[in-house]
């Protein structure tokens, strides 16, 4: 059946008398294995999942793997030899928890140098950093250790509201902003703030944002962003909006900043980005920041205006591969 699976996926299912496990070829998106004490193996996009259950992490599926788990044990399969790794960059600028080791790198330290290189090539002079919670605020941290400046919590998160960036309309988005985040006025209140956030989609959360500190008093409002520009749609497993909606597509850095009204902004560079990676740059996929895409969507499957999402598909056939995983 896996050799008909088109597009990015990591999934988990069950049979009477087996547990299934598969990532696509690619390793678009994570999947980990652990083990209980008893000896039961489990399964978990994040590794923090597994702290929950007292789980040991042992290894990741790799890209392109089938797990078979039965009274016998583990048994691997592949469906494809040497495949092309393209894992999702943004799993660690804003997916997936700050606690979990996705893609064998702390998703902790990752958004920490990412506030630590902002601080270094996008300096200003302020007063007090603070986040845009929750995604935002371990790159606030390392931004204000490496700045010398000190950390606050100058925006309340409300935990009962969702992601206001998947929302279906804006005048939902717009209210959400106001339910999620509430700004402190003794923090912000006369006050040069740089404000950290992980990204900017469409513009409009950030301009709300901005307009709170404003009112709550602040002198200056600095944004500082932990990733480079978003220019292009996701077609791997993420309701991303059209491409003609996210702002960094249709304006420069300026454009932006006058538009969410800030005093400055500044992006996460793409090359710094890369550099932090190491050698393993060669095996993320960053075509939300550049427009390449390591899978092509067809003509039909392209995002339209509005934000419809239609999933992409993989080209080609998948082969399996008996006898284990090949590297």
């Amino acid at each position: 059946a896996c050799e008909k699976l088109q597009g990015a996926y990591s999934m988990v299912f069950v049979t009477e008398d087996k547990l299934v496990a598969v990532r696509d070829p690619h390793g678009f998106r994570p999947l980990v294995m652990g083990r209980r004490s008893n000896g039961a193996v489990v399964f978990a996009s994040e590794t923090c999942a597994l702290d929950l259950i007292e789980a040991t992490y042992e290894r990741e599926v790799y890209p392109g793997e089938v797990l078979v788990v039965d009274k016998d044990g583990v048994k691997s399969q592949c469906l494809m030899p040497h495949p092309e790794l393209k894992q999702c960059i943004f799993e660690h600028i804003y997916f997936s928890l700050p606690n979990s080791i996705v893609f064998g790198r702390s998703v902790y330290e990752s958004r920490h140098v990412f506030g630590e290189i902002l601080a270094t090539e996008s300096p200003v002079d302020c007063d007090v950093v603070i986040a845009v919670p929750d995604s935002g605020v371990v790159a606030a941290l390392g931004y204000a250790a490496k700045a010398g400046v000190a950390f606050q919590q100058g925006l309340i998160r409300s935990h009962y509201v969702g992601r206001t960036f998947i929302e279906p309309s804006q005048k939902i988005r717009d209210f959400g902003v106001k339910l999620k985040l509430s700004p402190v006025r003794g923090v912000l209140e006369g006050k040069r703030v740089v404000v950290v956030d992980d990204s900017i989609v469409r513009g409009t959360t950030s301009s709300k944002i901005v307009r709170l500190l404003r009112e709550a008093g602040a002198k200056e409002v600095h944004m500082r962003i932990a990733s480079p520009p978003i220019v292009a749609s996701c077609y791997y497993g993420v309701d991303t909006p059209s491409s003609e909606e996210l702002i960094s597509n249709r304006m420069s850095v300026d454009e932006v900043r006058d538009y969410i009204g800030c005093d400055s902004l500044a992006f996460l560079s793409f090359e710094t980005l890369k550099k932090h990676l190491g050698e393993d740059s060669r095996s993320f996929c960053y075509a939300c920041f550049t427009g390449n895409y390591p899978v092509k969507p067809t003509e039909d499957k392209v995002k339209r205006g509005g934000g419809d999402f239609i999933d992409d598909g993989l080209v080609g056939g998948i082969n399996n591969i008996e006898g284990g995983w090949v590297r």
